[in-house]
């Protein structure tokens, strides 16, 4: 049977930009999981969706996949449907729960596999590589 889960996260995401708020997503993180892990926190990422914080969306029926910034580096993340547990609006909590659906072993769609880069991909025995750290800013104040 067709899930309605997709549909319903699509839909609060776009009521959430119609009205002017920030729509943010609750990802329960398992191993079909491709987020930055240094986030997590009890087991669960929350993602700021807005189309401000984010870059080449895209809500599928199976896969969410999107470009977000964490601590300055830009990131591809992907993660099954089944993995949102909430989609809400920041500003004042309305949304919608769901159950969390263990996924069973599913491909990535083909064209944005290979598009995924490493950088993002973390095994879970290795805690995430840091972003060197740039210097003092070299501002000078110009009268």
């Amino acid at each position: 049977m067709l899930s309605s889960k997709p549909y319903l996260i699509r839909a609060l995401w776009s009521w959430c930009c119609d009205a002017g708020f920030t729509p943010y997503v609750t990802v329960f993180v398992d191993e079909q999981c491709q987020v930055p892990l240094d986030y997590v926190q009890d087991g669960t990422l929350t993602l700021n969706l807005g189309p401000s914080a984010t870059g080449s969306l895209d809500i599928g029926n199976e896969w969410i996949m999107l470009t977000a910034r964490f601590g300055g580096v830009s990131r591809e993340l992907a993660f099954p449907v089944g993995a949102v547990i909430a989609v809400f609006a920041r500003e004042n909590g309305a949304g919608m729960e769901f159950a969390y659906e263990p996924s069973v072993v599913m491909e990535k769609p083909a064209d944005h596999a290979a598009s995924l880069s490493t950088a993002a991909t973390v095994p879970a025995d290795e805690p995430a590589p840091k972003p060197p750290r740039a210097g003092k800013p070299h501002l000078q104040r110009i009268k």
